[in-house]
């Protein structure tokens, strides 16, 4: 056989064994991340499908993060505000006693310190704070940021004033050193009252369109990674397939290129034109 005959036989050797090592690399790319699409170079347009679905993903989960941590602060909210509608609940039952007519003064001032502790217990609950927000001083609403927009829950001031039971300057406006007026203080606190429970109505309203919206989003997510996984999961027994075919071709061009080194090592050797060294050189290229 001519030079030119093994040159030529070594060079589709060499195109062989760089598809192979190429198909192989692919191969063990796919098996390794769980893609097929792992780059443009795999198919740019679905590449770009693949990836504007994780995009998608991503943006559905968030939104569920924010929507399960908004949940998670109503619920610190609406805490406070059972706490003050049992607050209110029992300084009814406070001004109903010191209704009775049997009540001597020593026992009005021990109901009135009783009422004074319940306020004040009041304006604590208000003064409840989630992430170092205050929740019911009447300055905040929850605003989530959801996949689809935003949402906006308002919460109320169940501060005392807020809630009619104290004037501007902190006064109470229930005092039971006057008969007359407890009328009026009950009715005072039954406006609170319901004031109160219709913040709580607002807020566990809230809460369940958060959890059913939460729900649609895990449903979205799952599908959104079914649909994705559908596209472009790897089949890995089938790469393992072609990655152990792409190794056995990788190993078939090899030898075929060490026969047509030693090939050619005799051609030029017959002229002359190739030593020992040299040889040694080009065999160790391919590490034989």
């Amino acid at each position: 056989m001519s030079i030119g005959g093994v040159m030529s036989g070594i060079n589709h050797s060499l195109n062989n064994l760089n598809r192979a090592q190429s198909t192989q690399a692919s191969s063990i790319q796919r098996i390794s991340t769980g893609s097929k699409y792992y780059s443009p170079a795999n198919g740019a347009s679905e590449y770009a499908i693949v990836q504007r679905m994780y995009n998608n993903i991503g943006s559905v989960a968030q939104s569920n993060s924010n929507t399960q941590t908004s949940n998670s602060m109503l619920n610190v909210a609406a805490g406070a505000v059972g706490n003050t509608v049992s607050s209110l609940s029992s300084l009814k039952q406070t001004l109903i006693n010191a209704a009775n007519g049997t009540n001597q003064n020593s026992d009005i001032g021990a109901l009135q310190e009783t009422v004074n502790q319940t306020l004040s217990q009041i304006n604590s609950n208000a003064q409840v704070k989630y992430n170092g927000q205050n929740l019911l001083d009447g300055s905040q609403s929850v605003q989530v940021a959801t996949y689809n927009g935003y949402e906006t829950v308002n919460l109320g001031d169940m501060s005392t004033a807020g809630l009619g039971l104290t004037d501007s300057d902190g006064n109470s406006n229930i005092n039971l050193g006057d008969f007359s007026d407890l009328g009026s203080a009950i009715e005072t606190v039954d406006n609170a009252l319901n004031a109160a429970l219709d913040q709580a109505t607002n807020i566990g309203a809230a809460q369940s369109g958060l959890e059913y919206q939460s729900g649609n989003y895990t449903v979205m997510e799952e599908n959104l990674y079914d649909a994705v996984s559908t596209v472009d999961d790897t089949d890995i027994a089938a790469e393992a397939v072609n990655n152990a075919s792409s190794g056995a071709q990788s190993q078939v061009a090899l030898w075929a290129i060490k026969q047509g080194m030693q090939s050619l090592s005799q051609e030029v050797g017959a002229l002359g034109g190739l030593n020992n060294h040299s040889r040694g050189a080009v065999y160790g290229i391919f590490g034989q």
